[in-house]
């Protein structure tokens, strides 16, 4: 029981934090989006290799490395792993900066539900009832929200889609979480800096310091709340998993709403709320699995 506390809350502050993750690049105005993507990949690395060796799981890390590099299958997954991510990372980061965090939270509500999806499709699992309903729910509300805007809501779609991709290969790829974050941005980070060395408009690092620092902590803002994630998964259970998530896009809703006064019609609700019709019948379907499975066990 202690553990499973302990899990919560990790889980809790890892969600926080991609909640109020766009506070933080709306800090950086000045600065192109493509330009805090490779920040963030090139910051994120080099924190990683400070994160071994502070931790001294230097030798553990280099001997996962060499298990990586000797199967074929792992590397080339962990090498489609850190392009989602990165793909996934540009369009949040763009949409936030085009003042339109609620698309962004839009995806995050939508990747639950795109997961059920790819289990389906991919790993062919039996799609349930509930599940059936809620997919139905959610294609509503993108839908309504296609109609509304006279366009495809894209960003929300791409965010979804990649990271649910992103999660289905990090599931099969058997590799800690601390080696597998560092190596998805290795694999970018040689692009990532020769693009800020040669090709950004304003070089790399001249920024005031204010700004220059912002840049730097955003690769610490994007590993903890990754580790606190993978350590969360660890001791608690996917049920109790799936309700914290869903802490991550509220705040990003709220702040939307109430921090950046960001229009939002009744349609846009009408909308929205088939999403999340869509997500509190996938939630109760998951519960009532839940305990109909542990009432069977005992």
């Amino acid at each position: 029981m202690k553990e499973q506390k302990k899990g919560i809350l990790l889980g809790f502050i890892a969600y926080v934090f991609w909640g109020i993750i766009p506070i933080y690049w709306k800090l950086l105005p000045t600065v192109d989006p493509l330009d805090i993507l490779c920040y963030r990949i090139v910051w994120s690395f080099l924190f990683m290799i400070v994160y071994i060796l502070v931790t001294k799981r230097w030798s553990l890390f280099l001997a996962e490395v060499k298990t990586v590099i000797q199967d074929k299958k792992k590397l080339f997954a962990i090498i489609c792993a850190a392009i989602l991510i990165s793909v996934n990372w540009f369009t949040f980061i763009y949409t936030v900066s085009q003042g339109h965090v609620t698309q962004a939270s839009l995806g995050y509500y939508m990747n639950p539900l795109v997961n059920v999806l790819l289990a389906t499709l991919i790993l062919k699992e039996k799609l349930s009832r509930s599940g059936m309903i809620a997919c139905g729910l959610a294609l509503a509300g993108v839908i309504l929200l296609t109609i509304q805007t006279g366009e495809i809501p894209i960003a929300p779609l791409v965010m979804a889609v990649t990271f649910s991709f992103y999660g289905l290969i990090k599931k099969g790829v058997t590799v800690s979480s601390y080696t597998g974050l560092t190596i998805e941005t290795f694999v970018i980070f040689p692009v990532a800096l020769i693009y800020l060395v040669f090709f950004s408009r304003q070089g790399f690092m001249n920024y005031e310091v204010s700004t220059n620092l912002l840049l730097m902590g955003a690769g610490i803002v994007t590993a903890i709340p990754l580790l606190l994630f993978a350590q969360a998964a660890k001791q608690i259970s996917y049920i109790i998993l799936g309700f914290i998530q869903y802490v991550g896009p509220t705040l990003m809703l709220i702040s939307a709403l109430f921090l950046y006064h960001e229009p939002y019609s009744a349609d846009q609700f009408i909308a929205f709320g088939f999403i999340w019709a869509g997500i509190a019948v996938f939630t109760y379907g998951n519960i009532y699995t839940y305990r109909k499975e542990k009432r069977f066990s005992k």
